[in-house]
């Protein structure tokens, strides 16, 4: 777990988004549960959202027009106490003790006050809240209240649509839009039970919150309900003696559709409710536990010798698992559902760093991802129409699966995208045998984006594929010609389309697929032009690259980045300035199409030009570095990855936290110092002990068997925890692991790494197991109780 001792007001925001609860449908902040002080109030239905007008300042031919921002929708998470008619409020009277703590073996936010009121009088209130992990539609709270001495307690327990929320963007189409957006169309109450049902103003989508409450009290009670417009209120009146106690569980039902009327709405948040009831409190608590302790046995991490970056790790993926196990068939936002940072918005962050982590601990979260994407498929179709292409263009931002980046050199250029989409698909099915998945969406995918890229690129005289005017995972570097993280991933996707054409004739004949398409598909892959420098030794990044004029480091102050707010992009795309991590990348997922000579050479040449303006570069820095020998570097890239939450790295986590970076933590130590690799559905490993580590374990599933990567000084240990035997590799050499038969290997030294440094300023923060950090650490393996002592490390 993760807690947080005493109120700071400034920090507020932070902590709502690290206290986040969500399940992929539900997502609520964690606010206080009387709703003030607050920071960024924030309650989310994935995939429910506001339309706007996209700004221009000159228009043109292909721009989208729409844009699409997540919508604060009805808060249900606010009960108020007053005590002796004084409202608990933690920014008056005295708090003598106050503590919140996010616990990951139970999947809940706890909350314990002694509070004590202007005029002296003195109560404790615990409380406890969930989002459910397998009622898809269920939230609920336990709120509890004993006071030192006789009092008279009033409980408000609300439903409330609209509430205000400071818009932070410049664009004032989205505060416009975001300024009361939703429409009332149903309220009632009735015993102790509301509902709320409303409409988006521009998008028109529906959606409905309902609240029911169990109260128990040791003498009468005296209770009201009521409902209008924006609120519905629950009231609950009763004396309680000192030492008594107060007890409310209130039950959450939530459900929004684009199609479905109103009062089919009310009927499912309504069903929800009851379905919560008949299990109770107890019962959902119980039915988180074996839910987490099922995720646990099959994802946990475990590190011997540096406990903020174990339990760093762990609150990673607590995240990730929550950002998308009941999404079903919904996108995975940049920022989960934790806050509102990017609109909301889903980019290629999710296919290429948060579905590897679940495709290998829980890979029915991953498929349903993915069946967003293929749902999508008709508006990728339309896209790639206007643009001219045939196939389907996936979009760079979006919640509904329509384009809605008004910016095209970092948007609609960036048709890598695309092939993120088709490798993920490969990932998934090669990790999970799922040929079901790939028969109904899979192998479609595959095949409309392998059409993109033959639409969009061409073989030129000499016979070479090239795919020019994109722009690849670097930002600073736009609408470039064969970027090589795109052709690779381009090639990958195309050879792949063929294959899954032929183990699915009738996909490919549904598709009007022809064998001479197919053709052109392997030629395109087997003439891919791939850029390489034969003076310096290098791979370009893109066709030039290498020959473009060096960018200023020295002259460039620390306060300057990241340089996107500060330099023009002008200057940023004629110079040699990597924004994050791009033919580093390609050398991770395609690293089969390189050497380890070429893997040493490139890294050593792009490591002094990466400024890792972006969250998503220092994960597979990571990599790469573990991979060249230059495993204290990999360390601190880790380390990076993992706290850019926790530390607040980049000054933005009041918006949300950052999903692909918290993915990114895992990849850096399972693909990392684990080794791991998965080309072609060939799973390796190549693990070595990080540097001031004593241990590490990681856990993973491949195709149904569960099984344990467990590495000490010299050795490394592989386990099978549940299921059949596995066969994969260790560095090089197949091994066959059996159930009940571990398989112990020794580790080969780690090569000696390339001479390496970073842009002036821009070096990673060592990393050492004596930083302080503004929570406290609670270690202690997930499903077991922790006897550790409990230190403030405020």
């Amino acid at each position: 777990m993760v807690r947080w001792d005493g109120l700071a007001v400034d920090q507020l925001r932070r902590t709502e988004s690290v206290f986040a609860l969500s399940n992929g449908h539900i997502g609520m902040r964690g606010t206080l549960d009387e709703g003030e002080p607050r920071g960024l109030p924030g309650t989310y239905l994935n995939g429910f959202y506001e339309g706007h007008a996209l700004p221009y300042g000159e228009s043109g031919y292909g721009y989208p027009e729409a844009g699409e921002t997540i919508v604060n929708v009805t808060d249900g998470k606010v009960i108020r106490l007053l005590v002796e008619d004084e409202p608990l409020d933690m920014r008056y009277g005295r708090a003598h003790a106050h503590q919140r703590e996010l616990d990951f073996r139970t999947g809940t936010l706890r909350r314990a006050t002694e509070w004590e009121s202007p005029t002296g009088r003195r109560v404790t209130v615990r409380t406890e809240r969930l989002v459910s992990l397998t009622q898809r539609a269920v939230a609920a709270i336990r709120y509890e209240v004993v006071p030192s001495e006789d009092l008279q307690l009033v409980v408000q327990s609300d439903l409330l649509a609209n509430e205000p929320v400071e818009n932070e963007g410049d664009d004032p189409r989205v505060a416009a839009a975001l300024d009361e957006p939703l429409v009332a169309d149903f309220a009632h109450a009735e015993d102790y039970r509301a509902v709320l049902a409303h409409h988006a103003h521009n998008s028109g989508l529906r959606m409905a919150a309902a609240m029911d409450h169990e109260l128990d009290v040791e003498d009468g009670v005296r209770t009201e309900i009521r409902a209008e417009g924006d609120l519905a209120r629950f009231t609950a009146a009763v004396d309680v003696p000192a030492g008594g106690r107060l007890r409310l569980v209130k039950y959450l039902g939530y459900g929004w559709s684009a199609q479905r009327s109103v009062p089919a709405l009310r009927a499912q948040v309504e069903a929800a409710l009851a379905g919560a009831r008949q299990t109770g409190w107890e019962g959902l608590l119980a039915e988180q536990r074996r839910f987490l302790d099922d995720f646990w046995e099959v994802a946990d991490i475990e590190l011997h010798g540096d406990d903020e970056l174990q339990q760093a790790l762990r609150f990673a993926l607590f995240h990730i698992m929550q950002a998308a196990v009941r999404g079903e068939t919904r996108a995975i936002p940049g920022k989960g559902l934790t806050g509102p940072g990017y609109d909301g918005h889903a980019f290629w962050d999710t296919e290429m760093f948060v579905l590897p982590v679940l495709a290998y601990t829980v890979p029915e979260a991953a498929r349903d991802a993915l069946r967003w994407r293929h749902s999508t498929l008709d508006k990728a179709r339309e896209r790639a129409r206007v643009l001219g292409q045939r196939g389907a263009a996936f979009p760079w931002r979006s919640i509904s699966g329509a384009e809605c980046s008004a910016y095209w050199p970092a948007s609609t250029a960036a048709f890598h995208v695309n092939g993120d989409v088709a490798h993920a698909v490969a990932q998934y099915v090669n990790a999970t045998g799922d040929r079901a998945f790939e028969r109904e969406c899979g192998a479609e995918i595959l095949v409309e984006t392998a059409r993109l890229w033959t639409s969009l690129g061409h073989h030129d005289q000499h016979g070479g594929f090239r795919i020019d005017g994109v722009t690849g995972p670097d930002e600073y570097s736009a609408v470039v010609d064969n970027n090589v993280y795109t052709n690779l991933i381009a090639q990958k996707n195309l050879r792949g389309a063929a294959d899954a054409c032929e183990r699915c004739p009738d996909v490919a004949e549904r598709l009007d697929v022809t064998a001479e398409e197919v053709r052109g598909w392997r030629k395109a892959a087997d003439g891919m032009l791939i850029p390489y420098d034969d003076l310096l030794d290098v791979h370009q990044q893109n066709e030039g690259f290498t020959s473009h004029a060096e960018w200023d480091f020295d002259g460039t102050d620390a306060d300057e980045y990241p340089l996107l707010l500060n330099r023009p992009y002008f200057d940023l795309y004629r110079k040699q300035v990597v924004k994050q991590a791009d033919l580093v990348l390609a050398m991770h997922v395609r690293g089969d199409a390189f050497t380890p000579g070429q893997k040493a050479r490139n890294f050593a040449y792009y490591e002094p030009r990466t400024v890792r303006d972006s969250s998503l570069s220092a994960a597979t820095q990571a990599v790469l570095a573990a991979e060249v020998g230059a495993t204290r570097l990999a360390y601190d890239y880790l380390a990076e990855a993992a706290f850019t939450d926790l530390h607040d790295l980049h000054r933005n986590v009041h918006n949300g936290l950052h999903m692909a970076s918290l993915a990114g933590a895992w990849v850096a130590l399972v693909a990392g110092f684990g080794g791991m690799r998965d080309h072609d559905g060939e799973l390796s490993f190549a693990p070595r002990l990080p540097p001031g580590l004593t241990r590490m374990a990681f856990r993973m599933s491949f195709r149904g068997t569960r099984f344990a990567v467990e590495v000490e000084e010299g050795s490394v240990t592989y386990r099978i925890v549940a299921g059949d035997a596995l066969r994969t590799s260790h560095h090089g050499e197949p091994i066959v692991v059996e159930p009940g038969v571990p398989v112990t290997m020794s580790t080969p030294d780690a090569p000696e790494p390339p001479g390496l440094h970073q842009p002036r300023h821009r070096a990673p923060a060592r990393r050492s197991p004596s930083v302080r950090w503004p929570f406290t650490v609670v270690p202690g393996e997930p499903g077991t109780e922790s006897t550790a002592p409990q230190e403030d490390r405020r």
